[in-house]
């Protein structure tokens, strides 16, 4: 009888510990669970620890409840300006309502990730038809990825998930696109360049004929200031020139005889052929040019000795 309980209480111990873990199911923390009873659900969104369930009555299903990512392949889209993008998109999920996502998924990974996909990109096609190209590269791309997110989330609530973010990766012209962008930009940029090249010529030349505007002025001036200085200088000198000569007119004629014969002989070369009674030579003939008769004596004594007379010849002779 000893060694029959000695046997049974082991087995008794042991049956025991498998009622009680068949009996039993764990819940991590990032777990979500749910129990099903004949393939109805019975029980949802444990805490995570231990819960009880009846044994091949319960089945429990586990999913994980930390956040996912969803990188979907990149989708054509059409902008407002009716032009073709490709969009290369991901999104971050987690599930919120285990009991929903079993019913709408049936807790398939796969499905979920198609089912979250299609809404994504009918959402990302509705944002970008109402963008252009501009706006969704631009500064408006994080108001267009909360919309996004808003969006698909309310979307989402019908799978039982949270959509807790939707990204853009990258935003793709396709290369038919591509090529005639390229070309529109260039030839917007040579039309800049062009526009620029035209204002600075009318800029340069308009600069160019003030500068040759102002040229002719300051040359007008300066002329004009030279003309009437060297008028002043001419009336100076002929006034001066006017008060000399008339100091004393005899001085001023031989003055004027003596720049006449010294141009008239500086060139030893010419030959001058001249009767020696012209009024030219006058001065040759009396020293204040009076005219003296060819017979006539000169009056030596009315004169200087150290004076001579000049000789028509060009040299001075003495009377013995």
């Amino acid at each position: 009888m000893d060694d029959l309980k000695k046997i049974m209480l082991p087995a008794g111990l042991v049956l025991l510990g498998l009622i009680v873990y068949a009996s039993t199911f764990t819940v991590q923390q990032y777990e979500t669970a749910i129990k099903l009873r004949l393939g109805e659900i019975v029980g949802s969104d444990y805490e995570p620890g231990l819960h009880l369930k009846v044994p091949l009555l319960n089945n429990i299903l586990k999913f994980d409840a930390r956040i996912q990512t969803l990188d979907s392949r990149p989708e054509r889209f059409l902008t407002i300006e009716k032009k073709d993008v490709i969009v290369d998109s991901y999104a971050k999920w987690r599930i919120s309502n285990a009991a929903q996502f079993f019913r709408s998924t049936g807790g398939d990974s796969a499905r979920t990730a198609r089912l979250l996909s299609e809404r994504i990109n009918t959402s990302l096609r509705n944002e970008f038809g109402k963008r252009t190209i501009q706006e969704v590269v631009s500064e408006d791309r994080l108001e267009l990825m909360t919309a996004l997110t808003k969006e698909i989330d309310t979307q989402a609530m019908e799978l039982g998930v949270d959509v807790v973010d939707v990204r853009v990766k990258k935003i793709d012209l396709p290369p038919e696109v591509s090529e005639s962008v390229y070309n529109r930009m260039r030839a917007e940029r040579e039309r800049v360049a062009r526009d620029l090249r035209a204002k600075g010529s009318e800029a340069a030349e308009r600069i160019r004929a003030d500068a040759d505007r102002q040229r002719t002025v300051i040359l007008a001036d300066a002329y004009r200031e030279a003309e009437e200085t060297r008028g002043l200088g001419d009336a100076k000198a002929a006034e001066t020139y006017a008060n000399a000569y008339t100091a004393d007119p005899e001085f001023y004629a031989f003055y004027r005889s003596l720049n006449a014969y010294q141009q008239s002989f500086a060139n030893s070369d010419s030959t001058l052929v001249i009767s020696p009674d012209t009024e030219f030579f006058k001065f040759f003939r009396s020293m204040n040019g009076a005219s003296v008769a060819p017979d006539a004596e000169p009056d030596v004594a009315a004169r200087p000795q150290s004076a001579q007379p000049f000789s028509p010849y060009g040299f001075s002779s003495r009377a013995d």
